[in-house]
This record gives structure tokens, sequence and C-alpha cells, in this order.
């Protein structure tokens, strides 16, 4: 029996959010608030800010200006892996650190953890790749592995940085499914992306241009 993931109540906010790097300003003055149960895409060309916005939402990068705030476990999916090449981790190990936060590292063998890595490697479709090494998934493959540590943690908040880009048709219909789920158990759900079909999917709409909010959706 597959496992249901417990209920969710996150929230987030950002407040007149700015950020320079260097002598560039990536975001200016953007405010965005998201409640439980919301699924909000972030929209816009290459170079708008969006996954500056992420990282200012996941709280890896302070804000120039302006206030962040989020209530619950937070979970930060990037479109590429922060794992080094050389690391022998396979797909499992990769997806079981997502459950670190919550449980705790040293309880990684934890039964609740093991139910948890196993259901979420299930939503995803890659419990065929959980012995394998991470470093040789192909780029869609380790997409959806990251997915899947993000989900492993069932936090409050979920951030997603295009999800869908190195997918087939099948995957992308899944992913799809996965990141409604989530917004119906509660969790806010924050994603770039430029898939028209996420984009229709979401409650909301946000979109960007040279880090600045120009308008919202729905």
């Amino acid at each position: 029996m597959t496992r249901t993931p417990r209920p969710a109540d996150g929230a987030l906010r950002l407040d007149d959010v700015s950020v320079r790097l260097g002598d560039h300003e990536a975001l200016r003055g953007v405010t965005l608030e998201m409640e439980a149960g919301e699924f909000v895409v972030v929209t816009g060309p290459n170079g708008a800010g969006k996954s500056t916005l992420l990282e200012v939402a996941a709280g890896v990068r302070s804000p120039t200006r302006g206030r962040r705030s989020a209530t619950g476990p937070i979970a930060f999916v990037p479109q590429r892996a922060a794992v080094p090449p050389g690391l022998p981790l396979t797909a499992r190990d990769v997806v079981t650190v997502g459950t670190w936060r919550r449980l705790g590292a040293f309880r990684r063998r934890d039964r609740r953890a093991r139910a948890a890595v196993a259901a979420a490697m299930e939503r995803t479709a890659v419990s065929t790749l959980q012995r394998l090494p991470f470093a040789t998934l192909s780029g869609g493959q380790q997409q959806r592995v990251l997915l899947a540590q993000g989900l492993a943690g069932e936090a409050d908040v979920l951030l997603v940085d295009e999800p869908t880009t190195a997918l087939d048709a099948a995957s992308v219909r899944r992913i799809r499914a996965v990141l409604r789920e989530e917004a119906d158990r509660g969790a806010v759900v924050l994603c770039v992306t430029h898939d028209a079909t996420l984009i229709a999917d979401a409650d909301r709409e946000v979109a960007l241009r040279d880090g600045m909010r120009l308008s919202a959706s729905r």
C-alpha cells in the first residue's frame, strides 16, 4: 500500500525583496504572499530573477533589502544536482537526504524514513533506479530523483526550479500530478517554469522581468 504523506500547513511571504549580485540588481522590490495549499508558478525570460527568487524563498540567499518569512519545513528542488560527480551515492541515497531535516541524519534507516523514501520514489517513478549510481543517470532521471528527495521530507513549503525541462511527455504528466497533490495536502508549492501545462495547472502565475514582478494572474 502506498504511504499517504502527512498533511501540510505552510506559508511563505516575501515583502519588498531586492537582491543585488555585484553591480546587478537580480530582484527589485518583489512582494509575494502564499498560503497553505497554493500552487504558484513563476515565469519570465532567462535572467529575469526567477531562480534568485526561489533561493531567497528557500533561505539559501539573503535579500539585500526586504524580508522573507516562512512557516514549516522547506524543501528546495534545484534544476541541477549539487552532488559531486565522484561521490558514490545511489539514487536512493540522494532521496534519503530529503528526510534528514525532519527525522534527523542518524535516523535515516528509521522505518518512517524508509517508508517516506519509498513513497517519494514511487510517486516520481524512480523506484527501479534506486540502486544505480546517481551520477550515471540521465538528466531527466536525475530531475525526478531530486524531486523525490524534496517529496521525501514531506515539507510544508515545496520550491521547485524547472522540474520538467528534460522530461518526456509521460514524466511531465506525472510531475504535474505530483505538484498538484502536494498543494492538495496543504503544502505551499512555488515552481519556476516555462512549461505551458504547469502554468495552466497553477492557481496563480507570477511574471518577472528584469528582477521586477510584472503581474499575477488568477
